[in-house]
């Protein structure tokens, strides 16, 4: 029986390594596309990274891939920069496989 609980226990922690990692790839994700849409945006210095950390903070409830994309494209649009949804998702994937490479090696 003991076997059996040191087994579930791996697996446990397994899981939690593994759910970990997917937080810490999409936080950084999310990172880079913030740094991309501010560069877009004709942010510099401070302003830019202020801007990419905006989008990861939890008091900003952005709480799902549609709502960041969504702000974003609410941002190019009021600063007339002519990017659309449609390549904010190309980005976010290009920056999703990016932030995996880093964070697993």
């Amino acid at each position: 029986m003991a076997d059996l609980s040191e087994r579930e226990k791996g697996y446990e922690r397994n899981f939690e390594r593994e759910q970990e990692l997917v937080f810490k790839i999409k936080a950084r994700r999310n990172h880079l596309l913030g740094l991309w849409a501010a560069e877009q945006l004709g942010l510099k210095g401070d302003a830019t990274e202020a801007y990419a950390v905006k989008l990861i903070d939890p008091a900003s409830h952005l709480h799902g891939d549609k709502e960041l994309i969504a702000k974003i494209v609410a941002d190019f649009k009021a600063k007339s920069v002519g990017l659309d949804e449609i390549r904010v998702n190309l980005e976010l994937a290009r920056f999703a496989a990016q932030a995996e490479k880093q964070l697993k090696g």
